[in-house]
């Protein structure tokens, strides 16, 4: 599948992604196919940014007047102390992912938990995380993201289960009541009345050891949803799917976190659909 963007004008708009590295990121392709779809005068590129020239990378970025730009690790949370405003949802999550620049104020936020809730209620219809704990696998930026999406949502208490267990109890100290910290070797337990399970952690992961989780206390309709989506079926999603819980995989959440981004730097609300999942995919 080939994606033929329209030549840029004088007037093109300018968006793009810093990282270390950045070189692995499907960003471009995802932003790329959304330009050519809406046939806009814009542009999206990868922009690899070594830690200790950050600052001086964002504040030249938006003097040359480009319209913002996604965030990806490790530079999350550094990017918080260079803007002029930063909203409550980036704050609560503590990293941002999204920089809009006007004119050479710089705007910071988080489109994460917008990208997970979105995409479980596509991959989930039915799901509503009113009725019963979730569980979380990990405590990095994802599961903080993650956590906010459902608290927000409503869920009555989020279990909290990572490898480090002060990790953990430091997440669940700066959500609230609602979050219940559980041993990672009481991981498989704490799914015991469960609605939905959500793996944040790189377990599972091409490359990575694979997740060790056995679904025996979930019950069959629940949602699992993996963060991963290098497998996009992975053990635990295939596993979920034997049991007769709904999947959902990673993809997803990349690809919905990238609408607020798309909208805040050339002005349409794009669209996640099978054919851009396709195309994303095809990069591979």
């Amino acid at each position: 599948m080939t994606v033929s963007l329209p030549p840029l004008s004088g007037k093109a708009k300018v968006a793009g992604l810093i990282g270390w590295p950045v070189s692995h990121s499907r960003s471009p392709r995802l932003h790329g196919y959304w330009l050519a779809e809406h046939g806009i005068d814009g542009a999206y590129v990868p922009l690899p940014v070594q830690p200790a020239r950050v600052e001086v990378a964002v504040r030249g970025l938006a003097a040359a007047g480009l319209r913002g730009v996604n965030v990806t690790i490790p530079h999350k949370q550094t990017v918080l102390g260079l803007c002029d405003e930063v909203d409550d949802i980036a704050r609560r999550i503590g990293a941002v992912n999204l920089l809009t620049f006007d004119g050479e104020k710089i705007s910071g936020t988080n489109t994460d938990s917008f990208g997970f809730m979105e995409n479980l209620k596509a991959g989930a219809p039915g799901y509503d995380a009113t009725r019963a704990p979730a569980v979380l696998l990990g405590a990095g930026g994802g599961a903080r993201a993650v956590a906010v999406g459902l608290l927000d949502a409503g869920v009555p208490e989020l279990r909290l289960c990572n490898r480090n267990r002060e990790r953990a109890e430091g997440l669940a100290a700066d959500l609230g009541n609602a979050v219940t910290v559980c041993a990672w070797e009481e991981r498989c337990a704490a799914l015991d009345g469960a609605g939905l399970l959500v793996n944040s952690t790189s377990l599972g992961m091409s490359g990575q050891p694979a997740l060790e989780m056995s679904l025996g206390d979930l019950e069959a309709g629940a949602v699992v949803a993996d963060l991963v989506y290098s497998p996009l079926e992975t053990a635990l999603l295939a596993e979920a799917r034997a049991k007769g819980c709904t999947a959902v995989d990673g993809l997803g959440m990349l690809l919905h976190q990238g609408r607020p981004c798309f909208a805040a730097w050339f002005g349409t609300d794009p669209q996640v659909t099978p054919q851009l999942r396709a195309y994303v995919l095809s990069g591979d």
